[in-house]
């Protein structure tokens, strides 16, 4: 039997298409118990909409929603594409939770239930940041959180990272067990227009879906993406599809190196030992996880509005 996951999901959604795919993975995972979905940076209140607005496609009308974080810790300024939200429309009858923070979310959920629920996050690490300064029996009680974020191979910064270096460093330095999958594994992956035919496929959520991503085709100019945030989920359901290495990971807070990651070995006894908390993927079997990608959201969409 498969590994059963409590989850919330920490994300941007709306901007790249592949937060949205991700969100659609969980939707469609049998494993998965979604407990809520926290968004951060820029517009957080229209990423809640679009975060409901697909959950209710799938057939999920009582997601817990929780808008975070506008601004960075670091001060930068938020990217937004422009699109955000332009495909969907009475966007703003979407109910979303305003009597907490994305933070307090998390340390109320992860804190209730210690050791159980694992955190994916697919955006900016803001939300956690702060919900770390929040309190600090969050770090202690999080199972494991599985970050889309960083570059590994070289000196180069991940938006992720770049966009709040500062809360990046302060998660990494924390000691919570985290699972991250680097740029330089993402873009190994693509979703093409034969995968895209697929999600096409599943029901109202694959055609919004499908929607997203020629938008993103669109804007990219391209006929593909990559699936950067769905193989964050993968980390954490099918980690047999993955290689990991017990690493200690730096993140430069400012300076012309802002938001570049370096993950050090860790010594081979403090990996035994349980010291080195962070795990950097280094490998992936690229066609079985973008086939692992495209069937859960295929599994979603058949589960919610034809």
């Amino acid at each position: 039997m498969a590994d059963r996951h409590q989850v919330v999901l920490d994300t941007d959604i709306g901007s790249d298409v592949d937060d949205a795919l991700a969100l659609a993975m969980l939707l469609g995972s049998p494993e998965v118990e979604l407990l809520g979905v926290t968004t951060v940076y820029g517009d957080v209140d229209v990423r809640a909409q679009i975060a409901r607005r697909l959950a209710r496609l799938a057939g999920h009308d009582q997601l817990v929603v929780v808008p975070g974080a506008e601004r960075p810790l670091s001060g930068e300024e938020a990217w937004w594409a422009g699109f955000e939200g332009r495909l969907y429309p009475d966007l703003g009858q979407e109910v979303f939770v305003e009597d907490m923070s994305a933070a307090e979310f998390l340390v109320e959920t992860v804190t209730a239930r210690p050791g159980e629920v694992d955190v994916v996050a697919i955006g900016p690490l803001t939300n956690l940041a702060e919900a770390i300064r929040t309190d600090s029996a969050f770090v202690r009680s999080v199972r494991r959180l599985y970050v889309m974020g960083g570059r590994f191979d070289t000196p180069e910064a991940e938006h992720n990272f770049h966009s709040d270096a500062i809360a990046a460093a302060e998660v990494f330095a924390s000691g919570m067990p985290v699972t991250v999958v680097g740029l330089e594994i993402t873009t190994r992956a693509r979703i093409g227009p034969s995968h895209l035919a697929r999600i096409a496929a599943a029901g109202a959520l694959g055609r919004q879906l499908e929607a997203e991503v020629r938008q993103w085709w669109e804007y990219t100019r391209r006929q593909w993406n990559h699936p950067h945030d769905p193989l964050a989920v993968l980390a954490m359901l099918r980690p047999d599809l993955m290689e990991v290495e017990a690493v200690r990971v730096h993140v430069e807070r400012a300076g012309p190196q802002v938001g570049v990651s370096v993950a050090d070995s860790a010594p081979s006894g403090q990996a035994r030992e349980g010291a080195a908390t962070t795990h950097v993927v280094r490998d992936v079997d690229v066609d079985a996880a973008v086939e692992e990608t495209v069937a859960r959201i295929e599994a979603a969409g058949r589960r919610g509005a034809p």
